[in-house]
This record gives structure tokens, C-alpha cells and sequence, in this order.
């Protein structure tokens, strides 16, 4: 047998074989050159950047063939690779810092170790990006990687992430928003899997998951009538979305279990800022037979109610109970006293949209619709 530089041998190990033929490279008989993985590990201390180890590398430095590389890294057990073959090709890849290329091999096979999360404003805002942590460690305990890409609500930005995740054959799509709200699905999803995070898409068939905004404001509710208080006021939004219709439901809900009558002039609207709830408790101190306990629509409302309560000299709660919502971290555990809220479960909404992508997309499909999860309260000081 004819090899490089005129060297010739007659006798092939039993481990040169692969499928129970001669490895023609590994007939060579070279062994782990210790200056060629010197070398190279020099030049990439010296330019990280430069080229990695290739196929073609550690079957030089190994003496075994391209082919004999390829089934011992992707793991062919099937093919007759000798014991010590493979454990020189798997020293040599770990000498040369030899990585595989999965999304070319992921590629090929039709998969993608991706889920993708397209956003309008998630990732740069603190209490929604939850989120953003709940889907990853799931995603991660089912082999996926997260692929996260924040638009700011740009459409042409959205449109570009979703191709983004198509090129790279995402297993599917998480479409989320960092405020509950109704979305009309862009038509650059088109047939990809998508699971609605944090809003409810307006296309038949969707599937959402939301947080249960009527659980959370019969929570709130609840909470203050098993405190004793009957007259309570709801400061509610301004603005038209699930959340005010939902938490508003709730709170009416509350009543009629208790068998409190409800009085609309205890329903406040304000804007859902610190400002709108300093202006709101300026009306509920105005009023002749004032409340003794407040369901705020969000934590925010409740600080700027904190702020006109404390004006007035009024303690909380002896004077008047607050109970906050969605349980922001900077505000509703650093208020004086520490403000009662009920937490919008953004972590349980992330992981939950990833199980329901891959019931989806997997054998386990489940009926299309909106799943809801609760809206947990979380007791403190102002109640």
C-alpha cells in the first residue's frame, strides 16, 4: 500500500477499521503530533479569532480519515471504529478544541435546537422580562436554546426577527408583549407554530397564555373583605384593555360573593401612573363617606395613592388599606409599609408557552384556545 512520503505498511490494527474495512489514513500509522496541537494552540492564544480545528485537522493529527472523524463525533455507535481509534480522534478533538457544528447538523435533519421569543418590549422591561426567564429554563430543560429578539413593536423589525427565526428553522415561536393586551398576528408567522405570550392573538385557532386578570382582582378583593372592610374603592385604568375589563370583573365578583352591594362611585378611573393614583386618592378623600380599603389597578397607582394618604396624615392601614397589582420588585417590596400586591405570574406564563409549543408541535397536541394562570396575592404590610 502506497502512502504519503513513499512509506508503506503491510499490517492494519484491528482498531484502523471502519464498517470492516482499512481507515486509509489511519494505515499511515500517524500518531498525536504533539507540535502540530502546540502550534495551533498558540495561534488561537494569540488570535482568538483565528480559524478553528476543522475535520480535516484532527484527521491529520490523528491519522485516521475524514470519514472515521465524522462518525465519531456525531456519534455513529453503529460503525465499526475500533475502541482505540476513537478514543485518539476524541484526545485529538479535545487537544485541538475541535466543535461540532450543530446548527449545520440540526439543519440537515430538518430540527433546530431554537425556540424563538419575538417581543415589542420585553427584555427592557424588569418585571415583564420574567418572561423572558421563565421560557428560557424551560426551554433549556427540554434541550432548546432561547433565540430572543426585542422589536420595540417596530413591524418592519418584527417582521425581519420572525424571518430571522424561519432561516434558522426555529422549532417554533413565542409572539409576546410586555403588557396584556390583544395582538392581530403579523402575517410574516404564516404557518410557523407560534404560542401568544402575555396577549391574545385575535385569529381563530391561536393559541395564548395569559395571566387571569379576573382571578387577580377577586384576589385583591378578597383579601380586603377577609380584613373587615366592606366600603372599598377600586382605582382603576383609563384605558380599554384586558386587564381593566378583567380586574374590574373581579373585583365586582368579590362583592356579590360577600353580598356587598356594589357603589359605582367607589370605581375611580385614573391614569395607570404614579400621578393618576395621587390624583385618585384626591377624589377619594373628597368623598363625604370615604373608603377604608383601595384595590389599586397596578403598584404605581398604589405609590401615588401612598403619597396623598401620607399628605394627609392618614396612616396605612389603620386609616385606610391599599392593595397593589402585578407585584413590580422596585416598588411594591420598598414602599412604607411594604405594599400587599398580587403578582402577574410572568415566569409561570413563560414556561407554560413553551410546553404549550411543544405539545403543539409534537404528539401531544392540545385543543387551540387561551390558557389563563392565576394571579397569585402576595400579603404584606399596607392591609
Amino acid at each position: 500500500m502506497s502512502l504519503a512520503k513513499g512509506k508503506t505498511r503491510t499490517h492494519l490494527p484491528e482498531d484502523s477499521l471502519v464498517d470492516g474495512q482499512p481507515d486509509p489514513v489511519s494505515a499511515a500509522g500517524a500518531e498525536l503530533s504533539s507540535a502540530t496541537v502546540s502550534t495551533r494552540r498558540a495561534r488561537r492564544a494569540q488570535d482568538p479569532l483565528s480559524q478553528p480545528a476543522t475535520l480535516r485537522d484532527v484527521a491529520r493529527v490523528a491519522g485516521v480519515s475524514v470519514a472515521t472523524v465524522s462518525l465519531v463525533v456525531n456519534d455513529k455507535t453503529q460503525a465499526r471504529v475500533g475502541e482505540g481509534t476513537r478514543q485518539r480522534v476524541l484526545q485529538t478533538v479535545n487537544a485541538l478544541g475541535y466543535r461540532t457544528n450543530a446548527l449545520a447538523r440540526s439543519l440537515v435533519r430538518g430540527e433546530s435546537p431554537f425556540i424563538g421569543l419575538v417581543a415589542d418590549a420585553i427584555a427592557t422591561t424588569p418585571f415583564a422580562g420574567r418572561i423572558v426567564r421563565g421560557a428560557q429554563e424551560e426551554a433549556w430543560k427540554h434541550g432548546y436554546v432561547l433565540l430572543v429578539a426585542d422589536t420595540d413593536a417596530v413591524p418592519d423589525a418584527t417582521d425581519r426577527a420572525i424571518q430571522m427565526m424561519g432561516e434558522h428553522r426555529a422549532h417554533g415561536i413565542l409572539f409576546s408583549t410586555w403588557y396584556h393586551r390583544d395582538v392581530e398576528p403579523p402575517a410574516s408567522l404564516g404557518t410557523i407554530p407560534t404560542v401568544f405570550v402575555n396577549c391574545r392573538s385575535t385569529s381563530p385557532g391561536s393559541y395564548s397564555v395569559i395571566p387571569d386578570e379576573e382571578q387577580g382582582g377577586r384576589a385583591a378583593t378578597e383579601h380586603l373583605i377577609e380584613r373587615g372592610h366592606s366600603r372599598i374603592a377600586f382605582i382603576n385604568s383609563t384605558e380599554t384593555t384586558p386587564s381593566t375589563v378583567g380586574r374590574l370583573r373581579g373585583y365586582k365578583q368579590a362583592l356579590s360573593s360577600a353580598h356587598i352591594a356594589y357603589d359605582p362611585k367607589l370605581l375611580v378611573r385614573s391614569f395607570p401612573e404614579q400621578e393618576g393614583g395621587y390624583a385618585a386618592g384626591e377624589r377619594l378623600l373628597a368623598m363625604a363617606n370615604r373608603p377604608t380599603a383601595v384595590f389599586c389597578y397596578n403598584d404605581r397607582v398604589a405609590m401615588g395613592l401612598y403619597d396623598r394618604l401620607k399628605e394627609a396624615g392618614l396612616a396605612i392601614p389603620n386609616d385606610m388599606a391599599v392593595v397593589g397589582f402585578d407585584d413590580q420588585e422596585v416598588i411594591a417590596a420598598h414602599l412604607r409599609p411594604a405594599l400587599t400586591t398580587v403578582a402577574l405570574p410572568h415566569y409561570d406564563i413563560g414556561a407554560l408557552a413553551v410546553r404549550t409549543l411543544l405539545d403543539l408541535t409534537g404528539p401531544r397536541q392540545g385543543p387551540a384556545g387561551v390558557q389563563q394562570v392565576m394571579c397569585p396575592p402576595l400579603i404584606r404590610e399596607s392591609t
